[in-house]
This record gives C-alpha cells, structure tokens and sequence, in this order.
C-alpha cells in the first residue's frame, strides 16, 4: 500500500476541528500532528482549505442490483457513492427480486466485496414487498427492514413489524405514504401541479402515515425511522414525538431543503422523485428540522433511472440520483451560508447513520484503519450529468455550481477515488 501524506488539512470529526498533518501507511494511520515530514507517493497540501472527514453513510440509496440494471447496479452505485465521499450505503429492497431472501443477501454483498463501500442490504418488512404477510428477518443478518418504494397499508402488520424489531435489534424504515390519498399523483399538490394540470399528492400523505408509525412505534416501545422527510406537517410531528420520548429519527435529503415544485414549471421528470419537491413553507421546515436537530440524518435516496425512462414527463417514474452531490449541496446550502458547522455536516452524514444501525464510527487516530473522504471546500464546480459515475443521470442538481467537492475516497487505507486536476 502507498503511503499518504496530509498537509495542514482540516480534521473534522463530530468534535473535533483542527489544523494538522496526517500520515498513512500500509492502510494504517500511522502519525497525526504538525510539521510532518514523512516520505510519501502521495502529499496534498491543504493550506487549510481542505478536510479530512470520516467517509460517509448513505442509509437510504436504490443500487437496482438485481433486477434492474440498465439504471445501476452494485459496482457502479459503488463508483457513485466512492465519488461523493461516501464509504457505506444501505441498499432498498425494491429490487427484482426484493430483498426478502438470503440468497439476495448474499448476492448483494459477494458483489460489493472489492468496491472499497460497505453495502448493507435492507430487507422488505413483508414478503416480496406485497404487504401482505411479515418475513422472517432472523435468518438473513440485516440491521434494517423496510418496504421502501411503497409503505406498509396494513397498520396491523406495521405494528407486528415493530413490536417484533424490539426482540431482535432491527431498526424499521417507513416509506411515509397514503397510496388512497396518493390516487395516481406525480407532484407535490398545489398552484403548481394545477397551473400544469396534472394529479397531484397531497402532503396529507405523508402526514398521516408519519403519525401512524409514531403510534404504532409509541405502541410497543419500538424504534421508528421516518425515511426522505418532505413536510412541514411531518416534521412538526417527529419533533413534537421526540419531546415526548418516543423513539422516533429521521432523515432528509438535500433537494427537499434546496428547491420547491416551482421546478417542476418546467416539465422536466429529472425534478420529479417520491416524496415530491413541495413549497417554500415545507422547504424551510425541512431546513430548520436540520438545524434544530428533529432531522438525524442528510441522506440521498439514490433512485437512478435511464433517460429513456425520463423523457415523458407525466409518465416516467419518480427519482433522482444524489450521491455524487450529496455533500457539495450541503456544503453549498449550509456550510457556506454559516447555517452548520462541518462537525454537524460530519454528525448527519457519518456519525447518525452509523449509530442508528450500530455500526461503528470510522475514526481518525494513530493506529485505526484509514477511512477518510478529502474534501476540497471551497472548491466549485458546475454539475455535468454526464460526468457522473453512475449508469443514470437523473440529477436534480444539473447545471448548479456548487462550492466544496470531495477530492480523495480512502477506505481501508485504499485511495479508491481520486481527482486528478
């Protein structure tokens, strides 16, 4: 293994914020201080401007692998991810087959072996994902259940789900959604969808099912995890439920706390994803559950799909891909508008993730192993779908100029990505 040489760079943990040297070896950090003076094939300079963070957790990310690979697939997600800074993902069910056997399980990590990426499959809370009958988690070793794609009609089998998650560990994943109340909507109800003429969803959607699974959760003394947070309404409601110590997280995605339906004004499916870019009065709720701390955890809910499946505005399906930008936007949005610190980006994005599933922190200290995403922060640049790592390049971000970019990807004392300028 190449040895690695870190200058005056940024050390950001979730405590911590200091100027330093950092020098790797053999996967291994061997020395961390000022004035370094290692022999080394590699040496970024930082001048201060660059940082070294924890890689990243993405808990919530489609890799499509198997069933659907014409829009991404295990090793390519991982290029994707690796890109972004980010050294875990959990990978949703809603795959062909879902995510309900262990021979899937098994696929899905033999494939991600040599990608540098921890994937942790998520399997479906029912069998196939048909909401019909619960599957026996037990046996395939996973750390988080859900449905995600679709939510759980049935309450009866939601509160089984998590009544029976208490006995094993299992954090539950809710995809928040009325499908009655959803009744064929492609975007967020309201001026814009009507102006457009199409269906719209009513954020009573997610509302309603957002305090079903508080209860179902306050019910048995379960954990709940709301997924890709988009309301006003649910945020009032998981913030309110935290209060009152219900055992309640949640995370967000960085479109939901950047951009609003006015979007979608222009017909372009790229905008469109589930939940749905909502109004300025939901986009600001989201960004203050971020800053108050109701939201846990910035994720992407990576949903790629082709071009040709996105060129019909009222019939291509929803998603968005966001790994590759994930950071740059909220670096861009909250780190340098002065609304975070990069410890709190550093907590949302690798910190919170990892301990909701109970997986360990990577930490950057002499002797442990080296886990780092280089992070150029002032560092900007014009998002170019077709620059993107992965097999689709539906970004909501597309043509935005962003401010702070990850350069370098280290996992397991791997350079695994790199710019080379």
């Amino acid at each position: 293994m190449e040895k690695i040489l870190l200058k005056n760079v940024r050390l950001a943990e979730a405590e911590t914020d200091r100027i330093c040297d950092i020098f790797i070896a053999d996967g291994v950090i061997k020395d961390i201080g000022t004035g370094l003076d290692y022999a080394a094939e590699r040496v970024i300079e930082g001048g201060g401007k660059i940082a070294a963070i924890p890689t990243l957790f993405d808990m919530h990310v489609h890799l499509r692998d198997p069933g659907q690979t014409h829009k991404e697939d295990v090793l390519t997600g991982c290029t994707a991810a690796l890109a972004g800074g980010v050294g875990g993902v959990v990978c949703m069910p809603n795959t062909n087959p879902p995510i309900d056997s262990l021979e899937t399980v098994e696929y899905i990590m033999k494939k991600a072996e040599s990608t540098g990426v921890e994937v942790y499959p998520a399997a479906c809370i029912t069998k196939g994902m048909k909401g019909t009958e619960l599957y026996d988690w037990s046996k395939l070793g996973v750390k988080i259940i859900s449905d995600d794609g679709r939510p759980v009609e049935n309450a009866e089998l939601m509160r089984q789900a998590l009544e029976m998650s208490t006995e094993n560990g299992l954090l539950v994943a809710s995809h928040c959604e009325d499908l009655h109340i959803i009744n064929g909507g492609i975007m967020n109800k309201g001026a814009v969808s009507e102006k457009l003429g199409v269906n719209g969803m009513d954020r009573a959607s997610e509302d309603s099912i957002t305090a079903r699974e508080i209860a179902l959760a306050d019910s048995c003394g379960a954990r709940i995890h709301i997924c890709h947070v988009s309301t006003k309404g649910s945020i009032e409601i998981i913030r309110d439920a935290k209060k009152r110590g219900i055992k309640v997280t949640c995370e967000t995605c960085p479109h939901y706390f950047t951009y609003t339906e006015e979007k979608l004004l222009a017909r372009d499916a790229d905008y469109r994803m589930n939940p749905p870019l909502r109004t300025e009065e939901d986009r600001l709720a989201v960004l203050d559950g971020v800053l108050d701390g109701t939201v846990d955890c910035i994720v992407t809910d990576h949903a790629p799909h082709a071009a040709v499946e996105k060129a019909d505005f009222e019939k291509a399906p929803n998603g968005v891909v966001g790994l590759e930008t994930s950071l740059a936007v909220t670096l861009t949005q909250l780190y340098h508008t002065g609304k975070i610190s990069l410890n709190k980006i550093v907590k949302l994005m690798a910190v919170n993730p990892r301990k909701l599933l109970g997986i360990d922190v990577p930490k950057i200290e002499v002797g442990a192993k080296a886990n780092i995403a280089v992070v150029d922060l002032d560092r900007e640049w014009v998002v170019n779908p077709e620059e993107l790592h992965s097999k689709s390049h539906n970004t909501v971000f597309k043509g935005e100029k962003l401010k702070g970019r990850n350069i370098m990807t280290i996992t397991d004392g791997v350079v695994r990505y790199e710019i080379i300028d």
